[in-house]
């Protein structure tokens, strides 16, 4: 192996040859009395401070990244790591047949009433399910669930009222999750913390914050205490429904609730203010936690280094990515696609490479995830033909690329302004069967524009607005931003008019936009009548706002008005 140690922001980088690996030689008795000679790679690195280290081998399968997300389902009960269901041959056919695309529920219907109705059978249908719901195959778990419920002679009991409640709210529908609710009551089951929770969470998602409120109440009814289960899914149904300010509001009432927070409420918040842009607040919940001698898993590490890698500060990452290690944990790949996120976002491509790199000689297997990113880092970069031969290498492995993939390269062709290429990757997209989404022909609407091809732009959006693909007010921001830019101020308020007939409100970037066109002229009695409306119609300006209106200035007193 060629190792080249080079420090750059306290990292060691290394660069190994993939032909080649380091070996560690030892000796070993055999069943004849002799010895023989082994070998196994090393599991030594190189810490920041040149220091050896070494680090305990995973002994849990590479294939799922040698992290137990919480996915599991504990029989009886609820929600815990690191249960998966090992599933018989009886099992695995089900599972099998159950996931065929040709297969329609009365199909499925009619090979379940085949079974016999045993206890094996029963268990084989409770690790069917489970493995449905650790894969989010909601439609398929439905079709288990809603077969014993039904139409088998096997009676239901508050898992499988847990598991059906779940699906519905995943699915946002709420009124079903409800109904079940109330059958569970009607069977005299008990219900569990885990049933109100994932009560709380589908009427969360779908942003019935009333009703979700309603579900404290139902539980003191029956004298269950919210605990931090409870707690937890709320502020997750919140996150999921897009209303964190509510979720760190029920936070704080849970602590004023004497409700002493788990290290996944932590973890949940960390990540809230990650997603926010908000990394001193994640830093600051992190530090609470500790002194609160709350211990940290590898997601709460992970969720604070993503923090981090969202705004580009690479040294702190890597401050956690240690600290991680420190702590016993052995980075997995989610915390190194953190990593490599972090210098993508600063700007570093060729650091993440490295620590691509680095993350393939310590045994951890790259996924999709990180190839995505590694493609998102060179285009980001300018580096186009470094981002393709990521994508192909990915497609080499016999890793499918995604819609995000694709985006990712079209995204670092269009910086470059290279039409063809961009061309191709759309139509690569049809032919490998995925059509191509509201958020591609956006950014192919802005290339055009970008370049003054205003009629293909044009082409585009007709074919948008006649076709299936659903145009949103990005790309009426994008058409007026160009319109504006290219000085055609008609076509750009006959766009910003329409609006309202495409049942769309235009947004601070649809104002500052067109403040924008005008603001290029120095026509500052129109920005200034624009900048008015955009208050009467109740949108906040914001920082960029700002910037458009002082452009526009000629003299030190509109200067002065503006401030």
């Amino acid at each position: 192996m060629l190792i080249v140690l080079c420090k750059v922001n306290h990292l060691i980088f290394i660069e190994p040859r993939r032909s080649c690996k380091t070996y560690l030689r030892c000796k070993a008795n055999t069943s004849n009395g002799g010895t023989v000679e082994k070998y196994k790679p090393d599991a030594l690195f190189i810490d920041k401070h040149g220091r050896w280290r070494s680090f305990k081998r995973k002994k849990l399968s590479r294939k799922r990244c040698g992290s137990l997300r919480g996915q599991g389902w504990k029989y009886g009960s609820g929600f815990v790591d690191g249960i998966f269901p090992v599933l018989s041959s009886t099992a695995q056919e089900i599972l099998d047949f159950i996931q065929k695309e040709e297969v329609d529920s009365n199909t499925v219907w009619a090979a379940l009433d085949s079974l016999p109705a045993t206890h094996e059978i029963w268990d084989d249908l409770i690790n069917v399910a489970v493995k449905l719901r650790m894969n989010k195959l909601w439609d398929q778990l439905l079709l288990i669930c809603e077969w014993i419920q039904y139409r088998s002679c096997f009676k239901s009991d508050v898992m499988i009222f847990n598991l059906l409640i779940d699906s519905y709210g995943q699915k946002l529908q709420f009124k079903k999750a409800e109904s079940l609710y109330f059958e569970l009551l009607e069977a005299r089951c008990v219900p569990t913390e885990d049933t109100y929770a994932l009560l709380l969470k589908a009427y969360c998602i779908s942003g019935l914050l009333d009703k979700a409120e309603a579900v404290f109440a139902e539980m003191r009814k029956y004298g269950l205490p919210p605990s931090a289960v409870v707690y937890n899914a709320y502020i997750d149904g919140l996150m999921k429904g897009g209303n964190y300010r509510r979720a760190v509001e029920i936070f704080h009432r849970m602590k004023r609730n004497c409700c002493p927070p788990s290290t996944d409420t932590y973890t949940l918040l960390i990540n809230l203010h990650g997603k926010e842009s908000r990394s001193y607040m994640a830093l600051k919940l992190f530090n609470e936690m500790r002194s609160q001698k709350i211990k940290p898993n590898i997601c709460t590490y992970t969720a604070l280094m993503n923090a981090f890698a969202r705004e580009g500060l690479c040294e702190k990452a890597e401050e956690i990515f240690e600290l991680l290690q420190e702590d016993g944990y052995e980075p997995d790949v989610y915390a190194y696609n953190a990593i490599i996120e972090a210098y993508s976002r600063a700007g570093f491509p060729f650091g993440a490479a490295e620590i691509f790199s680095l993350m393939q000689h310590m045994g951890c297997e790259p996924d999709r995830a990180s190839y995505n990113i590694m493609v998102d880092a060179y285009g980001r970069a300018g580096l186009q033909d470094d981002a393709q031969a990521v994508f192909e290498e990915m497609k080499r492995l016999g890793i499918t690329p995604t819609m995000k993939s694709h985006m990712l390269l079209l995204s670092a062709y269009s910086k470059a302004g290279n039409v063809a290429k961009c061309e191709h990757i759309v139509n690569e997209l049809h032919e490998s069967g995925l059509e191509p989404d509201t958020f591609v022909l956006n950014s192919m609407l802005n290339l055009y524009g970008r370049l003054g091809q205003y009629e293909k732009m044009e082409e585009v959006l007709s074919t948008m607005e006649k076709g299936p693909y659903a145009t949103d007010i990005s790309t009426y921001n994008i058409l007026i931003n160009i319109y504006g830019r290219g000085g055609f101020f008609e076509k750009m308020e006959g766009l910003f008019q329409s609006l309202p007939s495409k049942n769309l409100k235009a947004d601070v970037v649809t104002w500052t936009s067109r403040l924008g066109a005008y603001s290029r002229k120095k026509l500052y009695m129109r920005c200034l009548e624009i900048f008015e409306e955009m208050i009467d119609a109740g949108c906040h300006p914001d920082g960029r706002t700002a910037k458009v209106l002082l452009s526009a200035c000629s003299s030190q007193d509109q200067i002065e008005q503006i401030r």
